[in-house]
């Protein structure tokens, strides 16, 4: 009798995470009349990461951010900006992003490349991520992580295009945006 040896399936050590909206901010920040930063956030983000902790980059995430959210300190400012003028609200009330790839930059460091969609239009682009940090246990039982992440836009790529001339030259908008997302995410 001839003893056969079993093979051994590798264990799959993905584990979920969910955002938790009340501890995560999606922000922004463009120039405004090519002199100072405006600064804007998207308070109600929600979404989910699926993390392989044995291997990163079989990781990956999804996120969604309530485009009516939006807020700068100025309600003109964000009724415009919910407007035709800019995120078209009522026509594309999301933004997506949905990772394709992720991989270590250094000890602390990832890259994240996806799919972000604004407006309906779908750009690949990469974030660098910070995080996640260490497991921690909060008050209540629940395990948690944070990451921290960071890319930059063209705004007129997703057709977030309205601009006016300024009579002392140059835009009232500038085209690069800077995107800083801060989330915390809650064990599944």
């Amino acid at each position: 009798m001839t003893n056969t040896a079993t093979a051994t399936l590798p264990q799959i050590s993905t584990t979920a995470w969910k955002i938790d909206p009340a501890h995560s901010m999606a922000e922004f920040k463009v120039k405004h009349m090519m002199i100072a930063n405006v600064k804007g956030q998207f308070p109600k983000v929600s979404g989910a990461l699926f993390l392989d902790e044995s291997d990163l980059a079989n990781s990956h995430v999804e996120a969604s951010i309530e485009a009516a959210s939006i807020h700068t300190r100025d309600d003109q400012r964000d009724a415009d900006l919910r407007s035709a003028n800019f995120f078209d609200v009522e026509k594309f009330p999301t933004l997506t992003f949905k990772s394709k790839g992720i991989s270590i930059v250094r000890d602390g460091e990832l890259s994240v490349e996806g799919d972000l969609t604004i407006r309906g239009v779908t750009r690949n682009v990469r974030f660098i991520v910070e995080g996640p940090t260490p497991p921690a246990k909060d008050p209540w039982g629940n395990t948690r992580i944070a990451i921290s992440a960071t890319t930059k836009i063209n705004r007129k790529d997703f057709g977030l295009t309205w601009n006016a001339t300024l009579e002392t030259g140059g835009v009232l908008v500038g085209e690069e945006v800077t995107i800083t997302l801060d989330v915390e995410f809650v064990k599944a």
